[in-house]
Parts: C-alpha cells; structure tokens; sequence
C-alpha cells in the first residue's frame, strides 16, 4: 500500500519548480494558474527569486503547495499515473495538508493557493514581529521536548508545534520563552536547540487570531469530498469527512503538527512506500522514523519518470 504525503514551509528554495515548467506544459499550467488565482507573479518568484521574497510566509505557503501539485500533475499527465489508482491515502505537513487536500479533490487548485495565501498573512499578523520565535530540538523526542516547554514558559507561551520524528521535535511561542528553552536543552538531555528563520511562531496558541481568520475563510470555502482518505496532522488519524476536515483545518493552525504519530498510523494501516511530491523533507523524517518503510522523494522530471515506471 502506498501513501502520497507534501511537505510543508522550509522546503522552498529559489529555482523550485523551474526546470518542471521548462519541460512540461501541465507544470506550467498549474504556475499559471497559481499567478492567475493570487493576482501576482508568484512563478517568478519562485524561479527567480529573490529569496527574502519567497520566504515571506504568504508566498512560501502557496509556492511550496504549486510546486508539488505541478509535480503530481506531470506525473499524472505525462507519467500516465492517477492518484487515486496508485495510492491508498495521503498526508501533508502543515501547509502540505492543504495540499494533499487539493491532490484528492477536495479543493479547486484556485483555491487552495487563495487559502494559502491567506493562511499566511494571517499567521503573520497574529503576532508582531518579533515577539514570536520557534526552536528546532535536535536530539530531543516528544517526552523530553514537553518537559523543556513547560520549564521554559515562566507564564509565557512554550508549546510543542512539530513532533517530526524521534529525534527532531519543534517548540513555538514567546520569544523570551523560546530563548530561555535553548539554553536549558542541556539540562534536559537534549542535544542542542536551533532557533528557526520563521517569521512567526506557528502552531501554538499565540495564532488564535489566525484560526479565527481560518475558520471564516473556510467557511466560505469547505473542503469538498476526497478521492483518498487523508491523515490529518492535528489527530494523527484518518479523515474523510469534509465536515469534520473544516474544523481540523482550524485547529491546525495552533495545533500541533503530529508528523511522527501520523507516519506511524498509516504503517498501522498497511502504508509500505511513501511518495514525497515536490520536495526531500519529509522523506528523510519517515526514514528515521521507520527504517523498513519505503520511501520516494520526487522533485525533478527524472525523478517523475523514475517513479512512473516503478509503481
């Protein structure tokens, strides 16, 4: 069984996606189609930079999201694959739930970078720069990571926003709080703690007017029904539901992202190969945490073709 999963902010770089849309008129259909929905240029962002530009969390959100959903259309098109016929569930991290989400129908490619754009903006008027940070803990496994948060916080906001895998679990909150975390790794056998080049610490409770603006932009747009049942990051649990994926969606933005739990689930459930589209994130995480899973990461055309004569 075979599970198709999109990673999430941090995997995009200056150059994604170009050499898919200088080879393939279905990857630059869905470029143009992007630019078209978001009333901006993003393509020559994305292709050409400059980076400070694509960073910005309301353009990674979307470009990262194109970039694999041009990925799985190349594959679909030109490698003769349907999604629903190869693959038995799909996953995203974070913005990658959006993603995975428009993979199975469940929403117009127009809109989910609509979504996407809006999701953050949100995430970054929510708190005022500079006041939020986000920490990776390397070395650190949810148990120990929790520990830390709660003696950090000092009536602050430390939470726990990403569990990777065993190895790499992400605090979000406060600055002073998430400062006062890395220095205490130590104390709490963790390796070492990295603060993270987010404009925004995301996944906790400090984005509950992000949720809020959400919650009100899903509404106007509900995901529809889905061609695959989807992990959800905020259960670590299959959805199918349209109606229970809405309020999903918004409990995501403060939620935690539960990567380790949902990789683990849908083994539970049979998945053996994971296809990465559109980036090397995750792929590595779900190696580290199973090392018999098998796992796929597809980026270029030769990457696309490779795959299309495997499965």
């Amino acid at each position: 069984m075979r599970a198709f999963v999109f990673p999430g902010q941090g995997s995009q770089k200056v150059g994604m996606g170009k050499e898919l849309a200088d080879a393939s008129a279905a990857a630059r259909e869905v470029f143009e189609e992007v630019d078209d929905a978001l009333g901006q240029k993003l393509s020559a962002i994305m292709f050409e930079g400059p980076e400070d530009q694509l960073t910005l969390t309301e353009n990674a959100q979307p470009a990262i999201m194109a970039n694999a959903i041009a990925t799985l259309r190349v594959l679909e098109q030109e490698g003769g694959i349907a999604l629903a016929d190869k693959g038995d569930c799909v996953a995203g991290h974070s913005l990658g739930e959006y993603t995975a989400l428009c993979a199975v129908g469940a929403f117009s490619l127009a809109d989910t970078a609509r979504l996407l754009k809006l999701r953050g903006q949100a995430m970054q008027a929510a708190v005022p720069v500079g006041e939020g940070a986000m920490a990776a803990l390397l070395g650190a496994d949810l148990e120990k990571a929790q520990a830390l948060a709660d003696a950090a916080a000092e009536g602050q906001v430390c939470e726990v926003a990403n569990d990777n895998d065993s190895t790499q679990v992400v605090i979000s909150g406060h600055r002073e709080a998430i400062e006062r975390a890395v220095a205490l790794v130590k104390d709490h056998g963790i390796k070492r703690g990295v603060l993270l080049p987010v404009s925004a610490p995301f996944h906790c409770s400090l984005m509950q007017p992000a949720a809020d603006a959400m919650a009100e932009a899903l509404g106007k747009t509900p995901p529809g029904a889905f061609t695959l049942p989807l992990y959800a990051n905020v259960t670590a649990a299959q959805v199918t539901d349209p109606a229970q994926e809405l309020d999903l969606l918004v409990q995501q933005v403060t939620g935690r992202v539960r990567w380790r739990e949902s990789v683990l689930a849908m083994r539970a459930a049979g998945m053996e190969h994971f296809v990465e589209l559109g980036g090397k994130v995750l792929g590595p995480m779900i190696g580290r945490i199973d090392k018999e899973a098998s796992v796929t990461s597809v980026i270029t055309m030769e990457d696309i073709e490779a795959l299309a004569k495997e499965i």
